[in-house]
């Protein structure tokens, strides 16, 4: 009877998701093969702040880690903005239209942060974004709903998204390990964003911080 129960256990763990999760890491290998990084240069990362306060004042930049933060009284980053307070960094000179695009990044959210956007993939066709990755209380979520990846709190995680926007579709992958495919939601130009942009239920103050960031297209 030992070899049943041992049988068993192994059908629950193949087809349990962290398993699915595990295969498509080992199948799939480097979430970045197949692509070529472009140059990037500090005039690329152009920082969204409260428009009353100057850059500085919610945003650092040393020892190649981006730090970005913002209080949920802040000011939106233009005047003439009815948007949520945000800290962060628009990726400008490579907005596409077609093709395979992929942002890479490690990230670190510290405790406490939560209600809050700290990575979009902009543009769609009903609405503004294609993809946007919140942190709800140590979760990171696909919007406000399916978790993407528990337990983000208080460590650096890779980050990789892929998004092909023939086909579209966008894919996440987590420390290389895909956590999330869904549909893309049309639109005919999108770009890469980052920091922390507040969303519902918003703690009064959030923070993420970003370092060796990449942006890759397919080839």
């Amino acid at each position: 009877m030992a070899w049943l129960v041992y049988a068993c256990l192994l059908v629950v763990l193949l087809a349990s998701p962290a398993s699915a999760s595990r295969s498509l890491a080992v199948a799939g290998g480097d979430p970045t093969g197949g692509f070529t990084a472009v140059s990037l240069s500090e005039s690329n990362f152009v920082v969204q702040h409260p428009y009353d306060l100057p850059s500085n004042a919610r945003y650092k930049f040393d020892g190649g880690v981006r730090q970005l933060w913002v209080l949920a009284s802040d000011k939106p980053h233009d005047r003439q903005s009815n948007t949520s307070p945000r800290t962060e960094i628009r990726m400008t000179g490579y907005d596409y239209s077609s093709g395979v695009w992929q942002f890479e990044g490690y990230g670190y959210v510290p405790s406490g942060t939560t209600g809050v956007s700290v990575m979009q993939v902009f543009g769609a066709g009903e609405s503004a974004t294609t993809l946007m990755l919140h942190v709800y209380d140590g979760a990171l979520r696909y919007y406000d709903r399916q978790v993407v990846e528990e337990h983000i709190y208080d460590r650096w995680f890779r980050l990789n998204v892929v998004h092909d926007v023939d086909a579209s579709t966008l894919a996440v992958f987590v420390d290389g390990v895909e956590r999330l495919r869904v549909p893309g939601r049309g639109g005919s130009s999108h770009y890469f964003k980052f920091g922390v942009y507040a969303q519902r239920h918003a703690s009064s103050c959030m923070e993420s911080r970003w370092k060796d960031i990449k942006i890759l297209k397919k080839i």
